[in-house]
Order: structure tokens, then C-alpha cells, then sequence
């Protein structure tokens, strides 16, 4: 069993409203502050809670960019590439994929230019080959799980009950189209002017 309906009311209520006290949270589920205290000490060494940081909009902190960048990696040299990536305070995330590429890394940026520069500087290193940039257009849907956790309690009272629910299909986000790849070997990219010439020309390391 992986959660059951009361750890599932315990992390939405957390997730409505993360700073609300252990005893709050106690009385509106009707049971007693050591059960939620001991439950949510489970989740947590379970993995299932990973985490209680406030949420940060880089927008507002100056990065009204995002962008999601594909990265061809030299054979064997993974580990140096995820170092190099790590030193960019930019570079948000990165996750090894199958395909024709090594990683996806979402990326924020204060505009274009400094795209550029964030995948110029990626690309000065010898362990990355390869750069394909998409830029983000507008958020459809926000990263959430509240959905999920509905679903996995679903499926567990449905096992419970002997009976077998259909596995749900995976939602993967729409690929928007390509704003361009960059290579170390590419000629010199133009300049680019506005964000509609740079999404339309794609971005390239400069020479």
C-alpha cells in the first residue's frame, strides 16, 4: 500500500495550506495530533513528502523566461556535463532521458540574450555537444499532484475491494515547436532583436 485516504487528506490539507500547525491539521481531520504527527513522519521516510520550502516564481524574482533545453552529451562524460550544469544558478533542473538526447534541463533566463549566454556557456564545455532550446510560450497546466494522489488513493481502495482499476495513460506535456538547436561546430548566430525573431530564428552560440 502506498497512501491511504487519511494520508491523503493529511497531504492536501499541507498542501492547502503549508504553514497551518500539526494540531489545526489534527482537528479538521477528527483525529488525534500524535496520528498525524506519526503519519506524516512516515510519508516522509517513505519519500512520499520529500519537502515543505516555500515555492518560488522566478518571474517574479527577475527570470520571466523559461525555456526547456535538450543536451547531447560526449560518451562518457555525463557526470562532467551535470557538473558543469550545476555551477549555472539558471539551470533549474535536469533529468536524464532516453532518445537522441542525454538531458533536459528547464531553464529560466531575464531574456533571450541571456538564454543565448546560459547555452554558449554550456557549450564552451568540451562534455556537451549539442543544445536544443524550446522556449515556453504560457503555463497551461502547473506542476501539481493533487490529481495523482486522488488516483493512487483510487487505486488502492480498488484493490482493497478485489477489484482491478485500468491504469490511467501518462499526460505528457505538447511539444511546442523547436526554437532551434546550437552546436559547438555551428556557424555564428545573427542577432537576435526581439523574442518573436529569436523563437522564429532560434538560438545558436554566438562566434
Amino acid at each position: 500500500m502506498t497512501i491511504d485516504l487519511l494520508d491523503a487528506r493529511l497531504i492536501a490539507a499541507l498542501r492547502e495550506q503549508p504553514r497551518v500547525g500539526l494540531l489545526e491539521i489534527s482537528r479538521r481531520l477528527g483525529v488525534a495530533r500524535g496520528t498525524v504527527q506519526a503519519r506524516l513522519a512516515k510519508l516522509e521516510e517513505r519519500g512520499v513528502v520529500r519537502g515543505f520550502g516555500p515555492e518560488l516564481d522566478p518571474a517574479r524574482l527577475g527570470y520571466p523566461l523559461m525555456a526547456f533545453v535538450f543536451l547531447q552529451i560526449t560518451q562518457g562524460r555525463l557526470k562532467e556535463a551535470v557538473g558543469v550544469l550545476e555551477e549555472v544558478p539558471e539551470v533549474l533542473e535536469a533529468t536524464a532521458t532516453s532518445g537522441p538526447s542525454d538531458l533536459l534541463c528547464r531553464i529560466v533566463a531575464r531574456d533571450t540574450e541571456h538564454l543565448q549566454d546560459i547555452v554558449n556557456r554550456a557549450l564552451s564545455n568540451p562534455a556537451i555537444r549539442r543544445t536544443t532550446s524550446y522556449i515556453a510560450l504560457s503555463e497551461q497546466i502547473p506542476y501539481r499532484t493533487g490529481p495523482l494522489l486522488d488516483a493512487a488513493v483510487g487505486q488502492d481502495t480498488s484493490a482493497r475491494s478485489g477489484s482491478i482499476s485500468p491504469g490511467g495513460a501518462a499526460m505528457t506535456p505538447r511539444g511546442s515547436p523547436a526554437v532551434g538547436s546550437s552546436e559547438r561546430t555551428s556557424r555564428p548566430a545573427a542577432s537576435h532583436s526581439s523574442v518573436p525573431a529569436a523563437m522564429s530564428q532560434g538560438l545558436t552560440p554566438r562566434s
